[in-house]
């Protein structure tokens, strides 16, 4: 056994060997893998190893494709089957809601050259004689999905990263991770100890085991899974072809052809939990005890879509462990917090997955930043406040429902409130909506009627008209918006200047009370978050981010080394926030500080400690609704004290409370970029306009992945489009993001954002195109169905920002 490897990968299922696998494809050989048992071991072997591409996130879309096409290469390089059917899957829409979903995946398949569109219902039939399609709104193919052998696609990854050079240790399990002092690890096993760079931690059910010995707390909670197999069934064995498999999700289960039957599963509500402290070290290829009664209704139901289920006998039940992450999605990525420490958990379509995972990892790993922006995926997007409470509660939600359309701007209820701040019992009285935002409760818009709940859909659904109110009143008048999420930073001491200008792209504000707008870099030269920096003192910065991404954008900051004497600490949790504005913004703040607010004494990028009746706050003059505002910091205990004073000056005004939903649709109207929606590490700084705030003749962070990045042709950029209003108030919905974009038939873009501006009377979307130009009009594939719409020259709101500075 080796005593070094560039990395060690814990864990010999399927994406522990994806893992190997893609790494030795990136040049690397000095590579091993430990497994504890025998390889497919866990949820591996036992997994129903159905693939499909088409998922709602369009990178994920993207990294499913990648497996599917991958398996049939996978064989031929190694000469290992992967036992890869295709025959096929059939997508069967029971909803007008399901129709809106299968309808847009169709036509971001279209945009991206993947094989899934609509057939008739005679094709259908010819496809699969043995489904009733009876009550069906719409069907859709995909000619390459079908399934897998889980042992066969677990040995292929497995033998090509042998033939690479990799090692893979049987029978080995770890029983250490040690962190050394130069952020390399050693691993600690029973055959011997391996001191490598990276550990990858892709443990299946032993993850939170294995992440423990690291001093890490994974969310992640197994449940008991299961599906059967029938008989042989006399119409199959009579066929000279294998029939797709039929994903008819409304029903909540899945079906395809197993031998000569066809194998059932179901995702029931009466679930079950197992292994909640921890999922016993002796655990291997055992299976539970068979309970097809829990899954009853699901049964019937497949057995009302295809009748031959009903009359087949069951010829075995496999109930199995799943783990999953509050979200049902991957845990992946660098641990924040630690060196060098990689984990891949909670998968639940890994064999759709497995190749991609693999080549994300192998990315990250090796050069430092996947392809695709994987936010949805990345651990970090959890802190240490989703705890097993809430984690169980999530995923017995995401079980219950797994095949439950996600909606645009849909929350689910389970598991909350986690985080309140201390506004949140007066916002609740005054009517407010919550969302979850990294934990925390916040406003989403304010109904009529406290205890009203939001519906969801992929229409304009009952908070359409409350949000209309909101934005017209914050324009007309004055709005209070809680930016309490915004994350929150100081960075104090001799070296904050020269720290931060070695961070970010802009130059630091050269004077104390300026402001300046500023983007953070990823490896490849895009946009990994942008700041606003303010400038308290001579040795003193104010830093405000993303507030989603402050465990992610930490991996950033620890790579420039803080001189000395210098300190940078989140204020996230102990400061909160407001934003007011409008055009009686100033008047209405006028009367609660000393202060002079006028433009004269108070300009636009400027800031400075006030005191609103007796609260003390750091007032910044900036506002993301591109109108008058100032942003209003202040200690988390003084929040609901500062909170009552600005609605009730506000009612002076005829101000009052705006949500973040409302906030969306003010920031489109002005033709505002949001990060991990308009900026992301995908999009480089000429395409989205920031390539004016990357100083380059100083250093910073990533800089020459700018450089390399500004020599090159602009691939596409940031535009905003108006959609015809007739046919959007036909529709009766507007563009929310991810909806494919058409020129004269051929895909030009997609959707970042998109909302009504009510206070310009425009369906809006922000959305990358090529090929394209202002006053050009295209097709906006709003619920999947072409919408014209023209680029816009200018934003609609103030485009000169006459208000923004007035």
């Amino acid at each position: 056994m080796r005593t070094h490897a560039q990395a060690v990968v814990i864990g010999g299922g399927v994406i522990g060997c994806s893992i190997l696998y893609h790494l030795t494809k990136l040049g690397w050989r000095d590579v091993v893998l430990l497994e504890r048992d025998e390889l497919t071991s866990g949820s591996t072997w036992h997994a129903a190893a159905n693939i499909h591409g088409l998922h709602d996130s369009t990178n994920i879309s993207r990294i499913q494709h990648y497996t599917m096409n991958l398996y049939n290469g996978l064989e031929a390089e190694t000469g290992q089957s992967c036992g890869v059917f295709q025959p096929g899957s059939l997508y069967l829409a029971q909803t007008v809601e399901r129709e809106h979903q299968l309808r847009l995946q169709a036509a971001k398949a279209k945009l991206y050259n993947m094989n899934f569109h609509e057939v008739s219902r005679d094709e259908a039939e010819r496809l699969h004689p043995l489904v009733n399609f009876d009550g069906i709104r719409c069907i859709m193919w995909e000619p390459d999905g079908g399934n897998v052998d889980p042992s066969g696609v677990t040995n292929a990854y497995a033998t090509g990263a042998r033939q690479n050079g990799a090692e893979i240790i049987r029978f080995c399990p770890v029983i250490g991770t040690e962190q050394q002092p130069d952020g390399s690890w050693v691993v600690r096993t029973p055959k011997g100890d391996i001191a490598t760079e990276w550990v990858v931690n892709a443990a299946g059910l032993w993850g939170r085991e294995v992440a423990a010995l690291a001093g890490i707390e994974l969310p992640l909670q197994p449940t008991e899974h299961q599906y059967f197999v029938t008989e042989t069934i006399a119409e199959i064995d009579a066929l000279d072809r294998r029939l797709p498999s039929v994903a008819d999700r409304d029903g909540e289960y899945y079906l395809r052809q197993e031998g000569k039957g066809l194998l059932v599963g179901a995702y029931e509500k009466d679930l079950r939990f197992w292994a909640e402290d921890g999922t016993p070290q002796g655990f291997g290829h055992e299976l539970f005890a068979d309970d097809l009664e829990r899954i009853e209704d699901n049964m019937m139901r497949a057995i009302d879509r295809v009748p031959v289920v009903g009359e087949a006998g069951i010829k075995r039940v496999i109930n199995g462990p799943m783990i999953w992450s509050p979200d049902s999605n991957v845990l992946f990525g660098p641990v924040p917090e630690l060196s060098n420490y990689f984990c891949c958990n909670g998968i639940i379509p890994g064999f759709s997955q497995s190749g991609g995972m693999g080549l994300l990892a192998a990315d990250w790993i090796v050069t430092g930043e996947t392809r695709y922006d994987m936010f949805a995926w990345d651990m970090a997007r959890f802190g240490d406040w989703a705890d097993k409470a809430f984690t169980k509660a999530r995923v017995g939600d995401q079980y219950a429902n797994r095949f439950k359309i996600h909606f645009p701007n849909e929350e689910r209820d389970a598991g909350r409130p986690m985080r309140k701040r201390p506004a949140y019992e007066p916002q609740q009285k005054l009517g407010a909506v919550f969302g979850l935002n990294y934990g925390w409760e916040h406003p989403l818009w304010y109904a009529d009627t406290p205890g009203m709940r939001d519906t969801d859909g992929f229409t304009r659904q009952n908070w359409w008209e409350p949000v209309g109110r909101e934005c017209r009143m914050l324009r007309d008048k004055a709005g209070i918006i809680d930016i309490s999420n915004f994350a929150k930073y100081r960075c104090k001491g001799p070296g904050a200047e020269d720290w931060l200008n070695a961070v970010f792209a802009n130059r630091m504000p050269r004077s104390v009370g300026r402001s300046c707008l500023t983007p953070l870099i990823g490896k490849r030269g895009g946009i990994a978050g942008d700041f606003t920096v303010t400038r308290l003192d001579e040795d003193d910065f104010w830093v405000i981010g993303s507030g989603m991404a402050e465990r992610y954008h930490k991996r950033f900051f620890k790579a420039v080394p803080l001189p000395e004497g210098t300190t940078f600490e989140s204020h996230t949790d102990v400061m909160c926030g407001f934003n007011v504005a409008g055009p009686k913004s100033r008047d209405m703040l006028q009367r609660l500080t000393n202060t002079s607010l006028a433009t004269e004494d108070f300009p636009f990028m400027t800031s400075r400690w006030i005191d609103l009746s007796g609260v003390r706050v750091l007032a910044l003059r900036v506002s993301f609704t591109g109108d008058l505002g100032w942003e209003l910091h202040c200690a988390v205990e003084d929040q609901a004290r500062l909170f009552d004073l600005l609605i009730e000056e506000g009612r002076r005004f005829g101000a009052g409370p705006v949500g973040s939903r409302a906030l969306m649709s003010l920031r489109v109207e002005k033709g505002y970029g949001s990060w991990s929606r308009e900026y992301s590490p995908e999009y480089w700084p000429q395409e989205v306009g920031l390539d004016r705030l990357c100083k380059l003749d100083k250093d910073f962070l990533n800089k020459q992945a700018v450089l390399e990045t500004l020599a090159k042709p602009v691939r596409e950029n940031l535009v905003l489009l108006a959609l015809d209003a007739a046919e959007t108030k036909a529709s009766n919905a507007d563009a929310t993001g991810g909806e494919p974009i058409f020129k004269d038939g051929q895909g030009i873009g997609r959707v970042t954002s998109g909302a009504y501006g009510f206070s310009v009377g425009m369906s809006l979307a922000l959305a990358y195109v090529k090929g394209a130009h202002p006053g050009d009009v295209v097709d906006v594939m709003v619920l999947g169905r072409p919408h014209k719409a023209t680029i816009l020259h200018e934003p609609p709101f103030d485009p000169k920002g006459a208000r923004l500075r007035a």
